[in-house]
């Protein structure tokens, strides 16, 4: 007699589905494996952190170290300054030249931040028309950018020589007297504010010439279509936009503009009588300017820079929270 053989149950279909479930996996197959453990973000966070500590902990530690001991050439090397605690700060503030060299500081700053951004902006917004030749020329303004410091210097101070500069020359040829721009108080700051000036304005050209780029043409052709004029446009489409790209540009012009050092120290060294002093050239010449190098207040000179700088960078942070935050 013929048998005759049943199927396994666990192969049978039904409608809807299997009629017999299917087998479970192994537990230890079901966890998750972890995808990254906290050895690995330790190991993306060393390098960082070791680079930061050294080249930025390490100098801003070593020069609050200076300004609170009393350094000579022979405590440096031997490493064993006496410790006077805020008095370094005490013979800065007393100095003479510390009331001429804040407000040069000052001065050089706010005028330089000032006329390269609005000089930057206004370069920015013609080369966004996108001419012929638009992109040449704005190359061409990168130049002042990508010369090193010391030869932009030293082409100014030739230019603005009092017996063979090009600039003087010019003056006698339209009947103006030669100016005195590097050996005469009078004009010796104006002189570095305007070289400072001409090597500065490609960087804001540059950035600024970015964010217009972010801004979507579909809002002028809005505004145009309302009757909104070219100053009506800027004024209140590419001005109130440009404003997180506006921030960022002049805080690092700031930064930048309080440290500079190169073009007033191979300009002017600072004179005459101290009529272009600055906080970086003052800083400078107090730590190696003299036979007798005073480290200390050298050192606290660089350190209310930097406390200048870190307040400045305070507030933009603030600014920047407020603006995210409404």
């Amino acid at each position: 007699m013929n048998q005759t053989k049943l199927p396994d149950p666990g192969s049978v279909r039904v409608r809807g589905g299997a009629a017999g479930a299917a087998p479970r996996p192994d537990r230890a197959t079901t966890r998750r494996r972890p995808t990254s453990t906290p050895w690995a973000a330790w190991g993306f966070l060393t390098p960082v952190t070791l680079y930061l500590a050294l080249f930025y902990a390490y100098p801003l530690y070593r020069n609050l170290d200076l300004s609170l001991r009393h350094y000579t050439v022979r405590s440096f090397v031997r490493g064993d300054a006496p410790f006077t605690g805020l008095q370094n700060y005490r013979t800065v503030l007393d100095d003479p030249v510390f009331a001429p060299a804040l407000l040069h500081t000052v001065v050089f700053t706010t005028v330089c931040l000032a006329l390269q951004y609005a000089i930057g902006l206004a370069l920015a917004v013609f080369f966004h028309q996108h001419f012929r030749l638009s992109a040449t020329l704005r190359a061409l303004f990168l130049v002042p950018w990508l010369l090193p410091l010391i030869v932009s210097a030293s082409t100014w101070s030739w230019m603005l020589n009092s017996d063979s500069g090009i600039v003087n020359a010019a003056l006698r040829v339209v009947g103006v007297d030669p100016v005195h721009w590097l050996t005469s108080p009078s004009w010796s700051l104006a002189s570095v504010i305007i070289a400072n000036i001409w090597i500065g304005v490609p960087f804001n050209l540059v950035v600024l010439h970015s964010g217009l780029q972010s801004i979507p043409a579909s809002l002028y052709e809005a505004a145009a279509l309302d009757g909104a004029g070219a100053w009506q446009r800027f004024r209140h489409v590419t001005f109130p936009l440009l404003r997180p790209v506006s921030a960022i540009t002049l805080l690092l012009g700031l930064i930048y503009t309080l440290k500079v050092f190169d073009i007033i120290w191979i300009m002017t060294k600072g004179g005459p009588a101290d009529s272009s002093t600055t906080f970086a050239t003052w800083s400078y010449r107090l730590g190696f300017g003299n036979l007798l190098p005073a480290f200390g207040p050298g050192a606290a000179v660089g350190n209310l820079l930097v406390v200048a700088a870190l307040l400045f960078g305070l507030v933009y942070i603030r600014v920047q929270r407020k603006q995210v935050q409404s």
